[in-house]
Parts: structure tokens; sequence; C-alpha cells
């Protein structure tokens, strides 16, 4: 079952809905929703939410819920929407961590109310938004990457976790039915790293697949739904790649030689699914490699979202924040916790960096956007 306003596959190939833009090249929200400690020039322990937010509070005190107020208030703000989409973009990814959209257990209405103040943005800027399960409860990975407390990927040794995630999607899809401006619903990112005790988990991530679509399909017959391969999205052997009809293959690719070889796997996988392929992250190297790299996607009529729009200090995203005064205090602190620092001027540094965020003082790198195909400053 198919609806001509949505964006839906068509054999092998994405294709847009009615009155929406053509599916092609995205942008990912990364450090938003879910910070990542390399995003703030973190290395360390202290590298994801949960570390970042202890560490934040441990310099702030009460005040840290403040904190955090403004940097979600000022991260992304409709001005960045309007940028992306003025560069060219078609779509946007959201990166969502459960523990900042959920309470007891059920979507929040703050969770949904930032999502859908998103989505409202990107329509009046002709922008969909693929909405991506970036840190499931519990974690899908046991990396920094998905906010998992116990640095385990508890979303699939742990009962309450699983029924938690599919739940979610089942409340996300019963509230967004009827946007076709949501483009399509990214149910687990880069899940399983490849270890040999992730791998005996590979059934239970089947298992997740299969009913966090019937959860959908129980409320929503339209949306796209985007499975990812499984070691930092780069595998698929193990997967059950017929679950839903209407579906996407999506693979992420990072440091490695951008020539066609190098993604033959995923150029095979369509060939003998006919289903489509969409690489949906890709980014963190040089403007020369993102040259070769995205117009290779281009080349195999390959849909594309690149990684991450804003960093803190770093110029190969498009848009840099530049690094407060005494910021050096919080990436020692975050190297090692333990550490006397000096609490005044990380403080200061703290609310300078929140300062920061608007789009207004932030750097934008146009050699960035203008390696990217189709893309311009």
């Amino acid at each position: 079952m198919q609806n001509s306003n949505y964006i839906k596959r068509e054999n092998d190939q994405i294709v847009s809905g009615r009155d929406l833009p053509e599916f092609r090249r995205g942008m990912g929200l990364g450090g938003w929703l879910l910070p990542e400690g390399y995003m703030w020039e973190f290395e360390g322990e202290v590298n994801s939410p949960l570390r970042m937010e202890k560490l934040v509070a441990n310099i702030l005190g009460v005040d840290s819920e403040e904190f955090w107020q403004k940097y979600l208030d000022r991260f992304i703000t409709e001005r960045d929407i309007e940028t992306i989409a003025r560069a060219g973009f078609d779509h946007v990814r959201l990166p969502l961590n459960s523990r900042t959209i959920m309470s007891q257990g059920h979507l929040s209405a703050e969770g949904a109310r930032r999502i859908d103040t998103l989505i409202d943005w990107c329509k009046s800027s002709g922008l969909t938004v693929v909405l991506d399960l970036h840190g499931a409860p519990g974690g899908q990975t046991g990396a920094n990457i998905d906010d998992s407390p116990n640095r385990a990927p508890e979303l699939f040794t742990d009962a309450s976790n699983f029924e938690a995630g599919v739940r979610l999607w089942g409340e996300l899809a019963e509230r967004y039915v009827d946007e076709p401006w949501v483009a399509a619903y990214d149910i687990l990112n880069e899940p399983l790293p490849d270890t040999e005790d992730n791998r005996a988990l590979i059934p239970e991530l089947n298992r997740f697949h299969r009913e966090a679509a019937h959860a959908i399909r129980g409320v929503d017959p339209w949306h796209l739904l985007s499975f990812e391969g499984w070691h930092w999205s780069t595998k698929f052997e193990g997967l059950e790649l017929d679950i839903d009809e209407n579906s996407v293959l999506h693979f992420h690719k990072y440091w490695s030689t951008p020539d066609t070889s190098s993604i033959q796997p995923y150029l095979s996988l369509r060939r003998n699914t006919g289903l489509p392929l969409w690489m949906g992250e890709s980014g963190e190297n040089t403007n020369e490699w993102y040259g070769k790299a995205f117009a290779l996607f281009e080349s195999h009529s390959i849909p594309w979202t690149f990684w991450t729009w804003k960093k803190l200090a770093r110029t190969n995203s498009p848009a840099t924040i530049t690094k407060p005064q005494h910021w050096d205090l919080l990436e020692a602190a975050a190297q090692n916790p333990t550490l006397a620092i000096d609490r005044e001027k990380a403080s200061a540094a703290l609310w300078q960096f929140v300062d920061n965020l608007p789009l207004e003082r932030c750097t934008i790198n146009p050699d960035v956007l203008e390696s990217l195909p189709g893309i311009h400053s």
C-alpha cells in the first residue's frame, strides 16, 4: 500500500511524494538532541550525553538545567534550517536520543514539541525530515554515540528497553502518520559493532526491526522505513531484508577509499533485493574526500546525507562554533573527570559556549558546502 503524498520506495529508487522535494541531498543535525563528546572537542571518558551532563552538573550545579535548556534552544534554530535549505539540501536527518524525548517510558510532551517545531521549520523552508533513533533505550551499540548508560547494547539484552524502543516507534508513527514532510523512520542508528558477543545479538536486532515495523504499520501504512546495517551501518550479513515492502537499505561511509569497489557490496544488495539504497551518514574528512565520495554516491543514484552541520572549533563541517576562552579546562576535565580545575573559569566557558551556539555567531565554511555536489554557500 502506498500514498502519492509521501516519499516512498518505487522499485530500487526513493521517489518523492506530491508537493515534496526530491530525496537526494541531506544534512545531519548531529549534536543537538544527542551531543557527542568529539563535537565539543572532548576526548577520553566524557564523550556521551550522560557523562557530559554529569560534567556540566559538577561545574554549574543547579544552573545546569538552565544551561541545557539554552543549549537545546540555540543549537538548532529556524535560521539554521533556512540556511541549510538555501544551500541546496532537500532533507535533514534528526538524531533522536530516547532519553531526551521520552518520560516514564513514553514519548514526552517536551520531546514531541521539539520534533514538531523542527518539522514546522523544515516545512516552511521546503525540507523533509528523517526521524533517526540515534540513541535507543539502553543503547543499541554500547558505544558513546548511543548514550548507553552501561556501555553495552542493552536494547537487545533487557526486555524493558526492547519494549520501550518498540513502543516509542509506535508512538512516533501514531503522531506523524498524517505528516508527509516526515520523509522516513530510521529505525536504529549503527546497531551492534562487530564483536563476537554482538554477532550473537543479530537475531535480536532482526526481532527489533520486525517488531518496530509491526508497531509502526499498526498505525501508519505510509512512511518509508530505513533499515541500517550493523557494525556502524556497514554490514548487512545476517539481517532480514524483506521486513517491509516500503523500505530502504541504509549504509554509512567513513574513512575509506571513495571508489565504486568500496560500495560494491551495497550496489549488489540493491541489485539482488530490488530495494533502494541511502547513504545516510558520511563526513568528518577533508573537502577533497567529500568531493570524490559524494560525487560517487550521485553517480550511482544513491541519495546521501552529510554528517554533520555544526561542531565546536572544527572546520570540516559547514558551521563552526567559536571555542570559548578557558575551554581547555573543560577538555582537561573530560579527559580526567577527577582533575581539579578552576570552576569559575570553567563555568564562564560553558555560558560563553551556549552564547556562541546561534548560527549568527558561528563561522560558515563555504569550502565545505561547495565540495558537495549540487550544494552552494
